[in-house]
């Protein structure tokens, strides 16, 4: 079992920045890999990034790269997602994932996920 907690979203203004955190527990979560994802009313939810909890490559999408930026605090047992020069396409909310197998493969791989956080952002 995993329990992934998000947070840090709101409304913001296209152009600035915001920093979404995902809280996890779980017995075994040093071997997990993290993404997080989004999805917008009547779409369907799209990666945005991934991470492994060991600290290994990091995978963005071309539509967020340059722009968004994953990472782990080890010590709070927490990953983030800094987003910076938002736009209102960016609105959705979004989702923490973790793929118990150790490695992100894709979406379908997401097996536990948290309850999602909205990011508004406004023109």
């Amino acid at each position: 079992q995993v329990q992934l907690v998000e947070s840090g979203g709101g409304y913001v203004q296209a152009g600035g920045s915001l920093r979404l955190s995902c809280a996890a527990s779980g017995r075994t979560v040093s071997s997990y890999a993290m993404g997080w994802f989004r999805q917008a009313p009547g779409k369907e939810r799209e990666f945005v990034a991934a991470i492994s909890w060991r600290g290994g490559s990091t995978y963005n999408p071309d539509s967020v790269k340059g722009r968004f930026t994953i990472s782990i605090e080890y010590a709070k047992n927490t990953v983030y997602l800094q987003m910076n020069s938002l736009q209102p396409e960016d609105t959705a909310v979004y989702y923490c994932g973790a793929d118990t197998r150790g490695f992100y493969s894709g979406i379908n791989g997401i097996n536990y996920w948290g309850k999602g956080t909205l990011v508004t952002v406004s023109s």
